[in-house]
């Protein structure tokens, strides 16, 4: 796709993130979105290569929408300022409503490329099953930390709002405690998306590169 258009799109729509100018360049973001579900669509033919499990995912629906929720949301924009898309052999793009081991990324206005992978905020449930599943599989837990290919695209699972303490239900002797303390298992990593030769490639590559951790979580 063309990487250059998409990022200066971004970069104008955040300067002037208003519906008046969004309807105005909306031929430049039906365009710009059909490139984006264009790679989006090679790129789950190319996971299926070595992931058949994410075959069937509609690439229409790994897309985001590009319209913020402003139910919540202290800051009133109504525009997102990246293009993003999540592929996971569920079908639902959020980890956090259940939709499971998840190859994400977005590209924003700064030309910031995200490539991220495994189960962000998953619901309480799920994430005490993750937990369990390190108990119960100590030693694949540690054979995923020590993974070769994980560790040199993505360094160590990030420990955004981990536990001071032990979860309830979980003691302090169990094994891996310092990762039975995260809320997330995820990895992730960014690039400036114009020193990205071929788009579609690297991702596909580095996406292989956290398949083991996905593999694992769909194990607990």
């Amino acid at each position: 796709m063309h990487i250059r258009d998409l990022t200066q799109f971004l970069a104008e729509l955040s300067e002037n993130n208003n519906r008046a100018w969004f309807v105005m360049n909306k031929p430049r973001y039906d365009i710009l979105r059909a490139e984006f579900l264009e790679l989006v669509t090679q790129l789950i033919t190319d996971l299926s290569k070595f992931d058949p499990a994410v075959a069937g995912c509609n690439p229409k629906k790994a897309l985001f929408r590009i319209n913020r929720d402003m139910r919540f949301s202290k800051e009133k924009i109504p525009y997102k300022t990246h293009f993003s898309a999540a592929i996971n052999a569920s079908g639902l793009k959020r980890p956090h409503q259940g939709g499971g081991p998840t190859y994400y990324f977005h590209i924003n206005e700064t030309g910031t490329l995200l490539i991220a992978a495994g189960e962000w905020m998953p619901p309480p449930d799920r994430l005490r099953a993750i937990r369990q599943h390190v108990i119960n599989d100590a030693a694949g837990f540690t054979k995923l930390l020590k993974n070769k290919k994980l560790k040199e695209t993505y360094g160590e699972l990030q420990e955004e709002g981990k536990l001071s303490r032990p979860p309830k239900g979980f003691d302090a002797d169990v094994p891996h405690l310092e990762y039975i303390k995260l809320k997330n298992f995820i990895v992730w990593h960014e690039v400036e998306v114009r020193k990205v030769a071929d788009l579609g490639k690297m991702l596909a590559s580095d996406f292989k590169d956290a398949y083991p951790l996905i593999t694992w979580l769909r194990q607990a």
